[in-house]
């Protein structure tokens, strides 16, 4: 059974009297990334570019802009260093049997007010980029997402837009828009309160593992499908 949690104005986030909140990227844990890159290019049209190196974690990324969102390609890249990780654990168990979607995250412009809605904690992050400039953000609710892949971490990007990894300069065989929709496995109530007033472009399935199942992308030439 699928469940709409969208209304017309949740493509690009709904603010009613709260925080704006919309889908800022997902998570594809891959077994390797120059391989990822290879599919999503073949099979997506998509380009990538390098994102970085997580220290502590044992894990790497690589970044599919997408305007104002992306896709995160996600993987092990120090197998010693990530068995002692719970992220770099939770990406090499969900990356086993191959690519897979593993977390979704939403961005706000109030995440302390989430937070305290939520009880959760807003931790500060950064990374450098190949210019020299520093990347910063903060997040909260992303060490809960291996046992709660369902439900959303969020995140508000400090700095100007430009340097948002969805605006990184790329080639693409096709114009991408933005995330149109993003397929869910979970329960709609627990859903729905986990976002509080705010609609995004989500569709449910109330039934199997909780998790994402797939992520409808906005192109010029139509919507294309990451599973």
């Amino acid at each position: 059974m699928l469940v709409s949690l969208r209304s017309e104005a949740a493509t690009k986030g709904t603010n009613r009297g709260g925080a704006l909140l919309r889908i800022d990227h997902v998570v594809l844990a891959v077994g390797n990334l120059e391989a990822a890159a290879a599919f999503v290019w073949d099979e997506l049209g998509l380009g990538s570019v390098p994102g970085g190196r997580h220290p502590g974690w044992g894990t790497g990324n690589r970044v599919v802009p997408l305007g104002d969102a992306y896709v995160e390609l996600l993987a092990v890249l120090d197998p010693v260093e990530a068995a002692s990780s719970p992220v770099g654990t939770w990406i090499a168990n969900a990356s086993r049997a191959g690519h897979r979607l593993v977390a979704w995250c939403a961005s706000t412009d109030d995440i302390e007010a989430a937070a305290e809605r939520l009880g959760l904690v807003v931790a500060p992050a950064s990374r450098s980029l190949p210019d020299g400039r520093t990347l910063t953000w903060r997040s909260a609710a992303f060490d809960r997402v291996a046992q709660h892949p369902d439900l959303p971490f969020f995140i508000s990007w400090d700095g100007p837009a430009e340097l948002h990894p969805g605006r990184a300069r790329v080639e693409h065989r096709v114009e991408p828009l933005g995330i149109a929709w993003i397929e869910v496995a979970t329960d709609p109530g627990a859903l729905q309160a986990w976002l509080g007033a705010e609609e995004v472009p989500v569709r449910v399935v109330a039934s199997g593992e909780p998790g994402v199942r797939a992520v409808g992308i906005q192109t010029a030439r139509g919507e294309i499908v990451l599973r």
